[in-house]
């Protein structure tokens, strides 16, 4: 499994988180709470917490290809959502297996 991890830096997390699960929850599998979202992406799921200053994300996925690619979904939709932020910086980690 691959997995990676970016802790994005916005005072914005929890709205944003808010937006991005409402706005995928039309087509994917979301499970969304207060501080925390799942999305179930085909074949990746991307979880995301929110705390006062910062957004995690992790991607997990069975191959590198989805996951690059659900990593730039993610990316891409969060800087649409937080435009007046955008881009923001995505620093994404490995985690280990």
């Amino acid at each position: 499994m691959a997995r990676e991890t970016a802790q994005v830096p916005t005072g914005n997390g929890a709205r944003y988180l808010q937006q991005l699960c409402k706005h995928w929850s039309h087509k994917l599998d979301v499970y969304l709470s207060e501080n925390e979202g799942v999305v179930r992406f085909p074949n990746a799921v991307a979880t995301m917490r929110t705390d006062a200053d910062r957004l995690t994300v992790t991607v997990e996925s069975e191959d590198d290809e989805t996951l690059e690619r659900v990593k730039g979904v993610v990316a891409s939709h969060l800087d649409r959502f937080a435009f007046r932020e955008a881009p923001l910086p995505f620093e994404w980690v490995k985690n280990g297996d």
